[in-house]
């Protein structure tokens, strides 16, 4: 007498969210295990705080506004600058799996392309925010000091958490199409450095000249930037809220297809 086993199919969202789970629980163990990278995360926006509030803070501090200091100026700049260095991780983290050959081993199991970025997003963010928190106590620690409410400081906390999320996504775009590791390094930093250096986050753009001046408002690192800095020093956030949001669902809007097309077509 012979047994038909039958194996029930999983509706496709259920599978990829449990495919999902796997894939983060995997690439935050990597982050754990991986000493380098909690050095990076506890080190280096300390280091940048300290160094850009000690360097620029007298230079500057004249053009602020008035009662303004610098280091509280710095501090909205210095961490949306953190979190979209550190998202270039998830673009490390995919051309690895792409040149190590563990894709090939996944597509001999039924399981969505879409759960490994999503994994390599989601901890990444996990990253990210510890690398926030650790700037704001160093940031404390060195004089910082915010007229944030609670319900602002969760405004904040959306802000760049979806920020975050969709430059990881973003990211993962350059990790699918570059070629090797040194490739994603440099091609990160033309896209970064640019737009984090070219805007708000350090100077204010007043004393720009026009065409970088133009440049620096209308781009999406300002108005993130001038969403968070606005929360955290109490004053009226115009505009910048839901252009803080626009941009970055906008860039959800286009990362997330594209980046997914692109990484089936590579690992089929």
């Amino acid at each position: 007498m012979s047994v038909k086993l039958e194996f029930k199919q999983q509706p496709v969202i259920i599978q990829v969210l449990s495919d999902s789970l796997i894939m983060v629980k995997r690439s935050s163990t990597h982050i754990l295990r991986n000493t380098d990278q909690l050095l990076g995360t506890f080190f280096q926006p300390i280091m940048f705080l300290v160094l850009f509030a000690a360097v620029f803070g007298g230079a500057i501090s004249t053009a602020l506004p008035e009662g303004v200091s610098y280091l509280n100026f710095l501090m909205a700049g210095i961490i949306v600058q953190t979190v979209a260095f550190g998202s270039t991780t998830t673009a490390i983290a995919v051309c690895n799996d792409l040149k190590n050959g563990i894709i090939d081993r996944f597509r001999s199991l039924p399981m969505s392309n879409l759960a490994v970025l999503i994994g390599h997003v989601v901890s990444d963010l996990f990253r990210n925010s510890i690398s926030t928190i650790v700037m704001l106590v160093a940031g404390l620690v060195i004089g910082f000091r915010s007229s944030a409410s609670f319900l602002d400081w969760l405004a904040i906390a959306g802000i760049l958490l979806l920020f975050t999320f969709a430059f990881s996504w973003l990211a993962a775009i350059v990790g699918v199409i570059a070629k090797s590791v040194e490739a994603v390094q440099w091609l990160t930093f033309v896209i970064v450095f640019p737009l984090t250096f070219a805007s708000s986050a350090f100077v204010p753009t007043e004393g720009m000249t026009p065409i970088l001046k133009a440049f620096a408002e209308n781009q999406p690192i300002t108005q993130i930037v001038e969403a968070v800095r606005a929360l955290i020093l109490g004053t009226p956030i115009g505009n910048y809220g839901w252009l803080a949001v626009a941009w970055s669902l906008g860039i959800l809007f286009v990362a997330v297809p594209v980046s997914y097309y692109l990484f089936s077509r590579k690992s089929a």
